[in-house]
């Protein structure tokens, strides 16, 4: 029988890796990883932990293949690990929030592939700890999403967070303004390059992927 556990490693810093996310890193036959054109950003947060190990990056092209990207891949991983092996996947964040980890695990366990996975630091949890923006208090409501946030749902909500606001942005500020939230850009979480800014000049000028928006309601 084979094994994958899909793992999160976090916002950008190897110290948020968990330490059961460690352990089946160190113990795993083979590590696979997303397949970058420079480096695996994963890959690059895990580094101190992959000394030694063979290391497999998988290929998901935004070619619009769909699905079949992921079927492809794991077909590459299914080849790459012997019966009676296991392996892990190494995604940014949680695999269970916006990751390809998501789609992944549908195509292993097609295969007859043992799947599970281990919770990792997200960005957007990451980063309401560095600005101490609280997510959610008592009887409050908080919304996530993935580039520009529905007007209806934010009605509803006290604090939001928006990823991948590299599309977009000016709108985006003005719906969070129209809506009564103050907001913080923070780019490159819990790295060295890390940045925080609330300058909506500045904001708008920055092109990083690896950057979200968090806002919270202001009181009246």
């Amino acid at each position: 029988m084979k094994r994958v556990h899909g793992i999160g490693v976090g916002p950008g810093n190897g110290e948020y890796i968990t330490v059961k996310g460690y352990k089946l890193i160190k113990q795993a036959d083979v590590v696979f990883i997303p397949k970058s054109s420079t480096e695996s950003f994963a890959g690059k947060i895990a580094k101190d932990y992959l000394e030694g190990k063979k290391v497999i990056e998988l290929d998901f092209p935004m070619d619009g293949s769909g699905r079949e990207k992921y079927a492809r891949a794991a077909a590459v991983l299914d080849k790459e690990l012997k019966e009676g092996e296991s392996g892990v996947f190494l995604t940014l964040g949680d695999p269970m929030v916006y990751s390809t980890f998501c789609y992944l695990m549908e195509e292993l366990t097609k295969l007859g592939i043992v799947v599970e996975t281990v919770p990792g630091v997200t960005s957007f949890l990451a980063a309401a700890n560095r600005v101490k923006m609280p997510i959610a208090l008592k009887e409050e409501s908080f919304y996530l999403c993935d580039g520009e946030p529905d007007e209806k749902v934010l009605r509803s909500a006290d604090t939001v967070c928006i990823l991948k606001t590299y599309k977009n942005k000016e709108k985006i500020l003005d719906i969070l303004e129209k809506h009564g939230f103050e907001y913080v850009y923070v780019k490159r979480c819990t790295c060295e390059d890390e940045q925080l800014l609330s300058a909506r000049d500045e904001i708008i000028k920055d092109t990083d992927y690896m950057s979200l928006i968090i806002g919270r309601r202001k009181l009246a």
